[in-house]
């Protein structure tokens, strides 16, 4: 039986699915950014909020396990007037075991249908992805995003050494 999954809204009712799911990404190498002990409620709220205010946050439910979070994607806009043309602090998290099941495509297709449709303002796009998430860097090429440089040694990989991240947008085309 193929599992029919949603993408709907996140709330600020969801800051504790959000915290346990971004945990389990957090715990397996070439997840997000943070270690699992820095998703913090503070840090969660923070984002939930922002994105509710300015900007787009959604979420996947597991259907055969509804209340529990599988995937969440957010964006907003630094809140400064002269970037109000743009969505920043991309960030998705799936859980790894639902990883490699078309979820992650659907959740990020609905957020760039999402900013087409109901942000006509916003013309750009940002993410930074770790130089050596590949398959990330892939993932979001495949939406149209494109790498613009690279900042050097600016994240410490588990062990310690230096890496780039990438700075990649994506740009509304008419």
């Amino acid at each position: 039986m193929q599992l029919e999954f949603s993408v709907r809204g996140a709330e600020l009712s969801d800051l504790h699915k959000v915290m346990a799911l971004y945990r389990a990404v957090a715990a397996r190498s070439g997840g997000i950014a943070r270690q699992a002990d820095e998703v913090t409620e503070a840090y969660v709220r923070n984002f939930i909020e922002r994105c509710l205010e300015a900007g787009i946050i959604l979420a996947i439910e597991d259907p055969s396990n509804p209340g529990t979070l599988i995937a969440e994607v957010h964006t907003c806009s630094p809140g400064i007037r002269v970037f109000s043309h743009l969505f920043s602090d991309l960030t998705i998290a799936v859980h790894p075991d639902y990883q490699g099941k078309g979820i992650g495509t659907l959740l990020f297709g609905t957020l760039l249908q999402e900013i087409k449709s109901k942000h006509p303002e916003i013309q750009r796009v940002e993410l930074i992805a770790k130089e050596s998430n590949q398959k990330a860097i892939r993932f979001y090429r495949k939406f149209g995003f494109r790498a613009e440089g690279r900042l050097e040694k600016r994240i410490s990989g588990k062990t310690g050494e230096l890496e780039a991240d990438i700075p990649m947008a994506w740009i509304r085309q008419e």
